[in-house]
């Protein structure tokens, strides 16, 4: 019986999150960001807004503590960093493939490039691992947060040790996002690199 209902939890938060992924064609959030050393300690926080815009499309609006943008069309992701005054550009492709924004968009086939595990319910929500197949990938793991069905966190991993967990607030599914958003012009006077 405890086999039964763990194997339902388990296709339940799996499915919620495949859900997620695809019932949606724009989404929109604040978020808190928080980097974790090896040790534990947590680093300082950033906030900022995160916008969505299926297929292909994100906007990662850094606010505090430093203003810097992340920004994905057409084939390319725009990273830009204000006090910098810097632009590197990079085509959107498989080395990407386990960055959070790249996976929300749609335009990863997650079951081919990630396995799937449960990991029970935790602060409130249930966690999905999603753990890389390609042993070349960035990342660990990446942890998705869901809370009754939407999008409430993440938590990813990477191979230099480095913890970064992401919290959602203020989400908005559908709503109406302006085409011209995801559109990045370097600034006057800013250095460009990359592609």
């Amino acid at each position: 019986m405890l086999a039964t209902l763990a194997h339902a939890e388990t296709a339940s938060s799996i499915e919620q999150l495949k859900s997620i992924l695809h019932g949606s064609a724009t989404f929109s959030a604040n978020f808190r960001q928080v980097s974790i050393d090896k040790t534990g300690q947590p680093g300082q926080a950033s906030f900022g807004k995160f916008y969505l815009s299926r297929p292909g499309k994100f906007r990662w609006n850094y606010e505090k503590p430093f203003e810097q943008e992340i920004v994905s069309n057409g084939g390319k992701v725009w990273y830009y960093d204000a006090d910098l005054e810097q632009v590197t550009v990079r085509k959107l492709d498989d080395s990407l493939g386990a960055t959070p924004a790249l996976l929300l968009t749609g335009q990863v086939n997650i079951e081919e490039k990630f396995k799937l595990e449960s990991q029970g319910g935790e602060d409130g929500l249930d966690w999905v691992k999603l753990s890389p197949r390609d042993e070349e990938s960035g990342f660990k793991y990446i942890l998705i947060g869901l809370n009754k069905g939407q999008l409430a966190g993440m938590e990813l991993s990477d191979n230099f040790g480095q913890l970064t967990r992401i919290y959602f607030t203020d989400i908005r599914l559908n709503p109406g996002l302006n085409d011209a958003l995801f559109e990045f012009k370097p600034p006057k006077g800013a250095d460009v690199f990359g592609n």
